[in-house]
């Protein structure tokens, strides 16, 4: 008959190496792997630019941020509205109410929703019936437009729907 085990004793025969136990997985893995998620979700939104879609020049004070109205009201003022259309190789504009300068350049900003790299400044050429650009846009995804003169005298805005050729831009604070 063997003798009885003693308290304290140790199996020596049922050591594992540490790396095969579950609970070290869970002690150091779980804590490593957020780590890495962080890192990596750190690096995606560096890589990723500015999210913001305003193209507009801000102030930051304090916590909030304010930009100049006064080509917006301008714009409502002189009740400014016009039609963008996209075409396969250029792009229109046609005023539609208020008064445009003709002798003053324009400058029709396409802003990306989400990435600034692919925004597009078009200087209009002036036509018989409006102004002109040569460009190819992707209408596979929206675009925040932006128009006005060279001088930023004032500004009409609309947004390009997905898989549309067309849109309207008014003034963004009252008329229009």
């Amino acid at each position: 008959m063997k003798p009885a085990a003693l308290a304290g004793d140790a199996p020596a025969a049922n050591t594992r190496p540490f790396w095969k136990e579950p609970m070290v997985w869970l002690v150091w893995g779980l804590p490593l792997a957020s780590v890495v998620a962080g890192l990596w979700l750190v690096v995606t939104a560096v890589r990723a630019g500015g999210a913001d879609p305003v193209i507009d020049d801000v102030q930051r004070v304090s916590q909030i941020q304010t930009t100049d109205l006064g080509p917006d009201e301008r714009a409502a003022q002189r009740q400014l509205s016009a039609i963008v259309q996209v075409r396969p190789d250029h792009v229109e504009l046609t005023a539609v109410t208020g008064e445009f300068d003709r002798e003053t350049a324009l400058v029709l900003v396409l802003t990306h929703p989400t990435e600034a790299a692919q925004d597009v400044r078009l200087p209009l050429a002036r036509t018989t019936t409006g102004w002109t650009a040569p460009a190819e846009i992707d209408t596979r995804h929206d675009w925040n437009l932006q128009l006005s003169p060279d001088n930023h005298h004032w500004r009409i805005r609309g947004r390009l729907q997905k898989d549309t050729q067309a849109s309207r831009l008014a003034p963004s604070l009252g008329g229009g």
